[in-house]
């Protein structure tokens, strides 16, 4: 697991080098402002059983924009979860983004200063809005066994909130989810 993790990370180094590279030869040919990348990472869990480890990707070109990755590993088992293994079938894409559409509201309604793009109460304001989470979406388990939901920044708001995370409800998860070993 360790050699694999590591053999992941290092592709995913190399790649952004090569793809920053090339920007900074585009932009030596324009004369335009210098660029610059932010590698890092954090560790959002670590349990007995959990660890999930979140990889960020700072570009800054003028303003700036972050993008987040996570790993969620058993270290008991010494496997990669994988969102898809934690639930019987498919249907958790439907019931976990209509949960994440309640909570996008309800956040709105609580702080007039919250802008989600989602249509609220059939008014349709918004011409990309969120309809539901990819298969393979970005998530962690937190330390309490919950599961979050990830979204980075421009992908289900604007760019001044940042990264967004939702907490999902395992009552609400819990009839389709495979086992209660790793979301409590």
């Amino acid at each position: 697991m360790e050699s694999s993790l590591n053999e992941k990370y290092l592709e995913e180094n190399k790649k952004l080098y090569e793809e920053f590279m090339a920007e900074i030869e585009k932009i030596k040919e324009i004369d335009g402002p210098n660029p610059g990348i932010v590698r890092g990472y954090i560790v959002k869990t670590d349990t007995d059983r959990i660890l999930s480890i979140g990889r960020y990707v700072l570009n800054v070109a003028g303003s700036a924009t972050t993008k987040f990755k996570y790993d969620t590993i058993d270290k008991k088992e010494e496997i990669l979860i994988t969102l898809p293994s934690l639930f019987k079938d498919d249907s958790y894409v439907d019931v976990i983004s209509e949960n994440i559409k309640k909570q996008m509201i309800e956040r709105m309604k609580s702080d007039e200063n919250l802008i989600y793009w989602v249509n609220v109460d059939g008014n349709e304001e918004y011409t990309d809005v969120f309809e539901k989470i990819s298969a393979d979406q970005n998530f962690y388990i937190n330390e309490k066994g919950k599961l979050v939901i990830s979204f980075d920044e421009y992908e289900v708001a604007p760019g001044f909130m940042g990264i967004q995370e939702f907490v999902v409800p395992t009552e609400a998860i819990s009839d389709i989810l495979v086992s209660n070993v790793y979301i409590k």
